[in-house]
């Protein structure tokens, strides 16, 4: 039995434990007296109790995030009602900061603050090996040097290799400083040693992994580092091969588009956090950023390259209008990046966007994660519609099943922000729901809200519609689209825009 247990809640199953396997892989001689145990949001608590119980471990390391925290929470208020003399250790970016009033803090024996990787071995060292308890329940780590850092690569198995999002990372922290990020308390960037890194993901590629989630913040700050990562890829290409970077905005030198452009279509993802287009509200929050250089660097993935482009905005940033950012959409509907992420601010622990509340009267829910509920320009009715907005734009334009039917919601208009906020009000009106609408019932909406509130003409719609159904190989013609579609018109077209479905999942956040 292990003396150590290292787990988490992940978000979802395809999702792996990153840190975890960071931990485990520092443990130095303590290594094989632990084991490690991943459950999911979704899991009972009693059932995630059992199975760790089971075990009869000394230790419980418990790593806490966003999505978890709740859960996490009853996880360890259970374990220690069943079993006071487990010492359990927290750690994770949600108990990083401003912990001082969290229950699960005060439930728990220590808390790890900042980054664990040497700084829990230690620990573990000390409650097994020299049989002696800190004093000090609060532990903040040093930042370990990174060629000091064993790296975690070898402890993805091969369930993880078949089934789960594989997660890289080439470098840690972030030279900007944006107030609603806690990457930018993370300071300076530091590279992980090249060679063994690189050593690492051949050793991967050659164990069958396809897809790459980088979670470096600034994938293209250091530009010898990110050539060297991209070649490395580009040496390797194969069929299925996908790899997702986080890259700066108004960063992509010709060093950098000489490699990009090489790549074939799907082969690439990058995820750009445009945030704002207001210049006013990215000093407020401390955000540098050229967006002339930024549009052109859009412009020009989308034009030049086959890469796959998710780009980010945020609702509710203190000083930022509706009509501001309705501008700032629609300069980056424009600009056509494959996916807009539409992220409602969110007031993470420890980010110095707080600062703002009185001035702005941001209001945030106190329960994760944390959102924008209302602040001085936007109240809390038009907040609603706008996260409304937000999670139709996700079932419409970025789901990838509607690729030639979004643009005849705009078709004719001058403010795409415009005409989808209208859509996004409809839908509501008519559903009363945002989640668990099925295909046909949402292309059946679509129809109507186009040909009968936007007067489009039926059969201009109906095929549009039936092309996107056949995109993904479909053949089953909903029945109201009959009348209007006959069986030889449009052509299936299968896997028409190959990176979508993937690249959606690829893009949802580990941390």
């Amino acid at each position: 039995m292990p003396d150590i247990i290292l787990t988490t809640l992940n978000a979802k199953y395809a999702h792996c434990a990153f840190g975890l396997r960071y931990l485990m892989a520092n443990l130095g001689e303590l290594r094989p007296r632990a084991a490690m145990l991943e459950f999911d949001i979704n899991q009972r608590t009693l059932d995630v109790l059992e199975v760790i119980l089971a075990q009869q471990p000394r230790i419980v390391a418990l790593g806490v995030y966003i999505w978890n925290v709740e859960p996490s929470r009853r996880l360890v208020a259970e374990l220690k009602r069943l079993r006071p003399e487990i010492t359990v250790i927290l750690g994770g970016p949600e108990v990083s900061h401003e912990y001082e009033a969290q229950e699960i803090v005060r439930l728990a024996d220590y808390v790890i603050t900042g980054e664990a990787d040497l700084a829990f071995e230690k620990l573990c060292r000390q409650l097994l090996v020299e049989r002696g308890r800190p004093l000090q329940r609060i532990i903040a780590a040093d930042l370990p040097p990174m060629a000091d850092v064993v790296l975690p690569y070898d402890l993805y198995d091969d369930q993880d290799v078949a089934h789960r999002v594989i997660y890289v990372e080439a470098s840690r922290g972030c030279p900007f400083s944006c107030e609603f990020c806690l990457s930018s308390l993370d300071v300076p960037v530091r590279n992980v040693p090249l060679e063994p890194f690189l050593a690492a993901l051949q050793r991967l590629l050659d164990r069958g992994v396809q897809q790459f989630k980088f979670v470096d913040r600034t994938f293209n700050l250091n530009l010898s580092f990110s050539r060297a990562i991209l070649d490395f890829f580009l040496q390797r290409h194969r069929p299925g091969l996908f790899v997702h970077f986080e890259m700066i905005p108004d960063r992509l030198p010709p060093a950098l588009r000489e490699l990009i452009e090489q790549f074939p279509p799907g082969a690439l993802q990058f995820e750009v956090g445009i945030q704002t287009f207001n210049e006013e509200v990215a000093q407020r929050i401390s955000r540098r950023q050229d967006n002339a250089k930024a549009a052109e660097n859009l412009r020009w993935l989308r034009a030049q390259t086959g890469v796959h482009v998710h780009a980010d905005l945020i609702v509710g940033l203190p000083g930022e209008s509706v009509e501001s950012f309705a501008a700032g959409f629609d300069r980056l509907v424009a600009l056509g990046p494959q996916e807009i992420q539409i992220g409602m601010l969110k007031r993470l622990r420890g980010t110095p966007i707080a600062r703002h509340d009185a001035v702005w009267g941001m209001v945030y829910s106190p329960d994760p994660p944390y959102e924008i509920l209302q602040n001085g320009l936007i109240d809390f009715a038009m907040m609603q519609r706008l996260r409304r907005l937000a999670r139709y734009w996700d079932l419409v334009a970025n789901s990838g099943n509607f690729v030639a039917t979004t643009p005849l919601i705009w078709a004719g208009q001058e403010s795409q922000f415009a005409c989808f906020l209208a859509l996004a009000d409809w839908l509501h009106g008519q559903t009363r729901r945002t989640h668990g609408i099925a295909l046909p019932r949402l292309m059946k909406l679509l129809f109507d809200y186009l040909t009968l509130e936007r007067g489009l003409d039926r059969t201009t719609v109906a095929q549009s519609l039936w092309r996107d159904y056949q995109r993904a190989g479909r053949s089953d013609k909903p029945v109201f689209l009959r009348e209007y579609v006959d069986d030889s018109s449009g052509a299936a077209r299968r896997n028409a825009d190959p990176p979508a479905r993937q690249a959606r999942h690829l893009a949802t956040p580990a941390t």
